[in-house]
């Protein structure tokens, strides 16, 4: 059956970026609401939700990067800074 997983298989793990990223936008809905309903000005609670949802973007962009470095780093056994050629740490120059 098609539904059915060896007991060798690992569970799925949960997505935890897509609940993060959920309750951003929730944010973003319910922060200018409650600013307007504080006397807070439409353009400035306006300005409030476009700031919210720039910064939830952007983490959104950030987050899926991450998971997929680690997906690589899991599948190759190599790290993602020197997949991308990043700093490398291992080399160490003397100190005086």
């Amino acid at each position: 059956m098609p539904g059915r997983r060896s007991a060798s298989e690992p569970p799925p793990a949960p997505d935890t970026v897509s609940d993060v990223i959920r309750w951003a936008a929730f944010s973003c809905v319910l922060v200018p609401l409650v600013l307007v309903w504080y006397g807070t000005s439409l353009a400035g609670a306006a300005g409030a939700a476009l700031g919210l949802a720039a910064v939830t973007a952007v983490c959104r962009v950030l987050l899926r990067r991450s998971e997929r470095c680690a997906e690589r780093h899991r599948r190759s056994g190599r790290r993602c800074a020197e997949q991308r050629g990043g700093r490398h740490t291992r080399r160490r120059t003397p100190v005086d």
